[in-house]
């Protein structure tokens, strides 16, 4: 707790937000007053508890008449969970191919290279939007799925960095002459030190992945209906602006607080890796 005291301001706020994210994220169903699902017609554009509306709804309601609270904890469980887990799956991804591109070499390192050259030359989005056209079918898996494949080339990248970096150091050769294979030398040694730098550029991108999750979930195909994410929300709420701003106001601002904190601390922690 003294550390965490010692912290600037904004990087305790950014923990403190993130924290009530993931409680939100992990014990949504647990927190959710109503079912999603739960429609009531007589009661939509509810205005939030704090704008004059009745607590039975704290955050007012939507189009269908759904329960805003109910509907923003499942948004919330959801982007999270695609970002957390495309975040998750590109780094596992990126690094593996990035680590064997460098150590193999040759025509497997050229063919690697390609493909994050190749990557890099297309736009986030029309990436995912081609990526979605392949699919007849889009659900959870597939989502993230894409989210894993739209951010694997960073890692890659910087992996194959790090890794032909350190195969020139003495302590890696020495092991190359001991015979210790190639996967015991990058899983001991070489990813150990790396690990540091990889997980602040996870931290940097995982904002990154929540904004394409949610553009595509905004512009309709993303997340269908009945479930709901933060994208979809968005999307319901932006025809309601004037009467009913809250539908899409309350998504909008979760997004922004999300990706500020997760931003913050990932600057914190880079300044924090540069300086040892």
């Amino acid at each position: 707790m003294n550390i965490f005291r010692h912290l600037p301001l904004l990087i305790q706020l950014s923990f403190g937000a993130v924290a009530v994210l993931l409680i939100c994220a992990i014990f949504a169903q647990i927190l959710t007053p109503h079912d999603i699902t739960q429609v009531d017609l007589r009661n939509r554009f509810q205005s939030p508890a704090f704008l004059g509306g009745d607590w039975g709804n704290p955050l007012g309601t939507d189009s269908l008449g759904r329960d805003m609270l109910s509907l923003l904890l499942r948004g919330i469980q959801v982007s999270m969970t695609i970002a957390a887990l495309g975040t998750i799956g590109g780094a596992v991804l990126g690094v593996t191919l990035g680590f064997a591109g460098a150590w193999i070499g040759g025509w497997v390192d050229d063919l690697i290279g390609v493909l994050i050259d190749f990557q890099a030359t297309i736009p986030n989005l029309i990436l995912a939007l081609a990526l979605l056209a392949a699919f007849p079918e889009v659900n959870f898996m597939v989502f993230v799925l894409i989210m894993v494949i739209y951010g694997w080339e960073q890692y890659a990248r910087l992996a194959r960095a790090i890794a032909l970096s350190a195969k020139n150091q003495p302590y890696v050769q020495a092991q190359i002459i001991f015979g210790a294979s190639p996967a015991r030398i990058i899983i001991r040694s070489i990813l150990p030190n790396a690990a540091a730098v990889l997980l602040v550029n996870m931290s940097i991108n995982f904002p990154r992945t929540i904004m394409v999750e949610s553009t595509l979930s905004f512009l309709g195909i993303g997340i269908q209906p009945p479930d709901t994410s933060l994208g979809v929300l968005i999307g319901q709420g932006r025809d309601q602006l004037y009467n009913a701003p809250w539908v899409a106001l309350l998504p909008g601002l979760v997004i922004l607080i999300a990706t500020i904190s997760i931003s913050l601390l990932g600057d914190w922690a880079r300044d924090l890796v540069d300086k040892e």
